[in-house]
């Protein structure tokens, strides 16, 4: 029997302001953990800031200390700051630089510079390119709950509660019961596990799905939602199809086609994954026309300027909406007549913290921390962009960004 080497994993204190409060792994998961897998070990670094208390991961098994030197594996969520980087240490976070981001580059550079190795758990994925483990479920039901608040809150049709003020996610699923939504037509776009979120909701809200031709050709007297996904949003500008593999490897060869449905929505759930070259869902100019009937967007993958254009950065947990000008492009306050109520979050996750951390964590467990005990997993492999202080070949092309001044 092969003996693997002991995995000593540091559940680190969030450092970013504002600080986050998800877990990577909750105290249930830390104590079956333990339990049930040989040589794992976990510490705890005490934090005021956890949907977790630290005496509730103390009385699951785990070791708090603010010493983490003898760890192999330090999970966190958020970017870690500079100043509390440990040098020479394996660190699992969504660290956002697989897209050059510009504000993290002194992290990226400090990691180099510290000789650190980091998984990064956006790179997590399967053989075929699908993501293994992340936060979206959980963003998609709050972003879509704060969308459709939106749309009450501007019309004065109906009210929700936030859903931070609410215990979990069982808990708001009761504030529905006896909830009449008005007969609204809403567009959810995307197929990932972000959109799986916003549907979720809209079969708690009985919603009803239809296809596009009669989303864009019919009325109806009850809510409804039309699902649009990568064929339904995007054709090749010349030979007009579309090819999931092709258009992600080649997307500025293909055209939008969302602007059709724009005439014909009230509210949008965007939950579509962008890159800077794919074509956006709408123009700024798009919005000054009468066709244009988009009253609230709630966009949930929440890229500024991204495939929401009138995504003009983020807005906070306490105020989730700010209004766009639909003449002048300039923000404003919200539910205002001639603006376009936006709802763009980074941390929605944070409204149901518990929920989404045990969410996260069952596949952290399910798919990736044996394989990290065990080595040589080539899925591990693949989500390493530093090893040692190195950029690992898929990541070669962060080379300039990496580079220390």
């Amino acid at each position: 029997m092969k003996i693997f080497s002991m995995l000593v994993i540091g559940l680190i204190r969030e450092g970013k302001v504002p600080a986050d409060n998800r877990v990577a792994l909750t105290p249930a998961q830390c104590r079956f953990l333990m339990k049930n897998v040989e040589n794992v070990v976990v510490y705890v670094e005490p934090s005021p800031n956890r949907c977790y208390s630290d005496s509730e991961y103390e009385k699951a098994g785990a070791i708090l200390s603010n010493d983490l030197s003898n760890c192999n594996l330090l999970l966190g969520i958020k970017e870690v700051p500079v100043s509390q980087l440990i040098p020479n240490k394996r660190y699992m976070f969504f660290s956002h630089t697989k897209k050059l981001q510009p504000y993290n580059r002194a992290l990226m550079q400090a990691m180099v510079l510290k000789n650190i190795t980091l998984i990064d758990y956006e790179c997590l994925e399967h053989n075929d390119g699908q993501r293994i483990i992340g936060f979206g479920f959980f963003a998609g039901i709050v972003g879509a709950h704060n969308g459709i608040m939106a749309y009450g809150n501007r019309t004065g049709a109906f009210k929700l509660e936030r859903v931070h003020k609410i215990k979990d996610y069982r808990a708001l699923i009761h504030t529905y019961f006896g909830l009449k939504l008005p007969p609204i037509k809403i567009a959810v776009t995307g197929s990932g596990r972000v959109a799986h979120g916003i549907l979720e909701i809209m079969n708690l809200l009985d919603v009803q799905e239809v296809e596009p031709d009669e989303y864009l050709s019919k009325s109806f007297d009850y809510p409804v939602y039309v699902h649009l996904k990568g064929n339904n949003l995007y054709q090749h500008s010349i030979n007009k199809t579309y090819h999931r593999n092709h258009f992600h490897e080649h997307p500025e060869e293909y055209s939008c086609l969302f602007e059709q449905y724009a005439g014909h929505t009230d509210i949008l759930m965007n939950g579509i994954y962008w890159g800077t070259n794919v074509p956006r869902l709408f123009s700024m100019e798009s919005m000054q026309s009468n066709h244009f009937k988009i009253q609230t967007i709630a966009d949930i993958t929440d890229d500024k300027h991204g495939s929401v254009p009138c995504n003009l950065g983020d807005a906070t947990i306490d105020n989730p909406v700010y209004g766009v000008n639909k003449l002048t492009g300039e923000q404003t306050d919200p539910y205002l007549p001639n603006s376009v109520d936006v709802m763009a979050v980074g941390n929605l996750p944070n409204e149901l913290p518990r929920d989404a951390s045990r969410y996260f964590g069952e596949q952290l467990i399910k798919y990736i921390l044996d394989d990290v005990r065990k080595g040589g997993a080539a899925v591990i492999e693949r989500a390493t962009i530093l090893d040692k202080g190195k950029l690992t070949e898929p990541f070669e092309y962060l080379k300039d960004y990496a580079a220390l001044d």
